[in-house]
């Protein structure tokens, strides 16, 4: 449990003092027999979860947390397209936990173990078994050994806790990392890679005088749960204001929102436009200019930013108010055989015609006698009820997602891929009345780099957020729920079925 402290005063502290660190490469430590097929071997690896230290700045003394391997960010995994591999997910944690558990949240009851955990590889299209269903937790001394088959386009996955009830918690205290899917046709568009191409994971915590993580509750002892969290330190890979020395060429930068609840709006100091070229699930059709780049909890981006003409910058990235890291560009002209092409791969959009049903599912919340939120539902359905998504293996549906809060919402599909169709406004009260939907405006059709294949998508309040999706990959039990982790962990997450044929 954290000590109460003083918050950390951040603007004592100097800042880019600390080079940006980068996750160690992920060894396989050897080779296990293919689930599907016995007679072939995959790389295996063994990640275990245990209790760290770790120095987010200079001036900072180190931070208890959690991590795989030793590391939070965890280690990066490597791997091709159709080539699968095996992850035992070991839990070498303690038995009593970081951070403040609220029992009355469902999953986290004092009758259940304080430190449980499973790992959820996000992006993936792996069996039910391997995809870390929130239940499937296991204790101390304890681990689970998951198969990716890796059937997908290249892309960039990433892998954090998801135990019931305490998601919020155990990736706070450091339980997350990347992975990332190759392939060929990647391969070949001559994109930056080798040391440049950088993961910048991005997340927001809450410091300490003594440098410790500090949680937030509410104000109620016997409940304190709080809809979100948002920290005013902003890590990136590990470390605060850290900088990062780049050659005047182009970079690939692989972004990930592993925050618990906040979004990320990027911009560069010196107004420089970049590229995005991807995002969650991999490529997009076109390269996308941009100067603020809107990132939500769980989403990843792919951005090119060229520093040929800026040699010898100091440039900035920020967030709103928040300092996020720097970049110092090289005085010395650098070779730069890489491309930004114009056209990078094929997004096929799926038709609306194709889908066999349009569910219309709702994303509510429960408030006290004094407005203040309780808890957080889809559909109106707790966790624990009957599941009445149940799409047909290879079948198409239309998800429309009613957005009736004040928050935009983060809202993950696991296993599928799928694209955004459109926003549109409408009328709240129509619909508790009578469930009549009536729409206040047009439809807002997608941002150019929401065009490709999302695994996360904004949901906007006060409008209807339209999905498309193939249930292609397996059958079996999944989920879906919105990545602000606090409303994940409060009854903001259902579970669905795909049905085999």
């Amino acid at each position: 449990m954290s000590i109460e402290r003083a918050p950390l005063a951040l603007e004592n502290l100097e800042k880019f003092v600390d080079p940006l660190p980068i996750a160690a490469l992920a060894r396989a430590s050897g080779k296990r027999p293919d689930p599907e097929h016995p007679g072939h071997l995959l790389p295996f690896y063994r990640m275990a979860m245990s209790p760290m230290v770790q120095k987010v700045h200079r001036d900072v003394p180190p931070t208890r947390c959690w991590g795989f391997r030793g590391a939070s960010p965890g280690p990066t995994i490597e791997t091709r397209s159709d080539e699968g591999l095996l992850v035992e997910w070991a839990n070498n944690l303690p038995t009593e936990h970081l951070l403040p558990i609220d029992h009355n949240v469902h999953g986290a009851e004092k009758d259940q173990p304080a430190v449980r955990v499973v790992t959820h590889m996000h992006g993936a299209k792996a069996p039910a078994k391997s995809d870390g269903y929130p239940q499937d937790w296991y204790v101390a001394g304890k681990s689970a050994t998951y198969h990716y088959p890796n059937r997908q386009e290249s892309a960039h996955l990433w892998y954090h806790d998801h135990a019931l009830g305490i998601t919020r918690l155990n990736v706070y205290a450091g339980l997350f990392g990347s992975m990332f899917v190759r392939d060929s046709f990647e391969d070949a568009l001559g994109l930056p890679k080798g040391r440049y191409e950088v993961t910048l994971a991005l997340y927001d915590r809450l410091l300490d005088t003594e440098g410790q993580l500090s949680y937030p509750v509410s104000a109620d002892p016997d409940s304190p749960w709080v809809p979100e969290v948002f920290g005013d330190a902003v890590l990136v890979n590990g470390k605060l204001f850290p900088y990062l020395e780049v050659a005047a060429r182009k970079y690939r930068f692989r972004v990930l929102n592993a925050a618990n609840g906040r979004f990320f709006r990027l911009v560069l100091s010196n107004g420089q436009e970049f590229h995005q070229i991807g995002s969650d699930l991999g490529l997009l059709s076109a390269p996308v200019e941009l100067k603020t780049l809107s990132i939500a909890p769980g989403e990843r981006c792919d951005l090119i930013i060229d520093f040929s003409r800026h040699a010898g910058e100091k440039i900035v990235v920020t967030s709103d108010s928040l300092v996020v890291m720097q970049f110092r560009v090289s005085n010395t002209p650098a070779e730069d055989p890489s491309v930004l092409p114009e056209q990078l791969r094929p997004v096929a959009r799926i038709a609306e015609g194709e889908a066999v049903k349009t569910r219309i599912l709702t994303l509510g919340e429960k408030d006290d006698t004094a407005a203040n939120p309780m808890m957080m539902l889809l559909n109106n359905a707790h966790w624990s009820m009957p599941i009445t998504e149940t799409p047909a293996l290879d079948s198409v549906e239309i998800w429309n997602l009613l957005n009736f809060t004040d928050d935009s919402h983060p809202v993950h599909v696991h296993m599928v891929r799928f694209q955004v169709l459109d926003r549109r406004p409408f009328e709240p009260e129509y619909y508790y009345q009578g469930g009549k939907i009536v729409y206040t405006g047009v439809a807002v059709p997608p941002a150019p780099n929401e065009m490709g294949w999302k695994d996360t998508v904004q949901a906007h309040p006060g409008m209807i957020t339209r999905i498309i999706a193939k249930f292609e990959g397996y059958p079996g039990r999944y989920v879906w729920h919105c990545h602000i982790l606090e409303h994940e962990d409060n009854e903001m997450m259902r579970p669905y079925a795909v049905l085999a044929p």
